[in-house]
């Protein structure tokens, strides 16, 4: 498991459809990014968030856009004519993360798209694991290209490094915020998911991804919290919700016959 470093060589323009205001650019491989950018909203803990989300994605086999990580220069982005987007890529010098820009995809509309129900059922797992609570039927963060699904921004799972509280309690965290989940309808095979979502991750590759999470996102000035003691509690919560999948299950199941009533 390898996560590429390249560095942004052409900068393209701003994607102002998601609130943290991502750009789109060119990187040394000739390839075009989605970039989200450290000065941005959360700032490098949605950095975080969007590596571990779509690198985790990945592991368990679902379409998402490489991600690779981005050195951004100074000199990035200055024929912008924005000056609060020029000020954010100021801000965001340094390593970021880029999502391989799919072009020409379509954004996944609930209303015309469906999916079937095993698939549902596993990414309302995948969202409950991470506590992503950014995949609602307003803003479904799916795309459709090459006519197939593919799961976009991960930068609001986590939700527990905000306050920095127990790891092993949030661990434990039954998720309500699961009944926004525009799958949540459509998810009839939660036992079955919860089995093989289990059976296809080991703690050890959950581990292993922790441990390519950049240290200078993990590092947080006036702070006590060092930057291992970060990544440790990222491995504590993932490890022991691993362990503990029944809990976010029952809530996902409970909420799903809350909304048929």
């Amino acid at each position: 498991m390898e996560v590429r470093t390249q560095q942004l060589t052409r900068y393209i323009l701003p994607m102002r459809e998601g609130g943290s205001l991502p750009v789109l650019g060119e990187a040394d491989d000739g390839f075009k990014y989605v970039v989200k950018l450290r000065g941005a909203g959360h700032g490098k803990k949605a950095l975080v968030a969007e590596f571990l989300g779509s690198m985790i994605a990945k592991a368990f086999k679902f379409n998402v856009p490489e991600t690779v990580l981005l050195n951004l220069s100074g000199l990035f982005g200055i024929t912008e004519p924005d000056q609060e987007v020029q000020e954010l890529m100021r801000n965001s010098e340094g390593l970021n993360v880029g999502l391989h820009y799919l072009s020409g995809a379509a954004t996944f509309d609930p209303a015309v798209n469906s999916v079937d129900a095993l698939t549902a059922s596993k990414i309302v797992w995948l969202d409950a694991f991470l506590t992503n609570v950014d995949r609602t039927r307003l803003n479904p963060n799916m795309m459709i290209w090459n006519h197939e699904l593919w799961l976009i921004d991960n930068g609001a799972s986590f939700y527990f490094h905000h306050s920095w509280r127990d790891p092993l309690k949030a661990a434990l965290d039954p998720f309500p915020y699961i009944k926004n989940h525009v799958f949540l309808p459509y998810a009839d095979r939660l036992e079955e998911a919860d089995r093989l979502m289990r059976q296809a991750i080991t703690p050890r590759t959950l581990s292993k991804i922790v441990s390519l999470i950049p240290r200078e996102w993990l590092e947080e000035d006036n702070s006590d919290i060092s930057p291992e003691e970060r990544r440790q509690a990222y491995e504590t919560f993932l490890l022991d919700r691993l362990k503990n999948t029944s809990i976010f299950v029952a809530e996902a199941i409970k909420q799903q016959k809350l909304l048929r009533k």
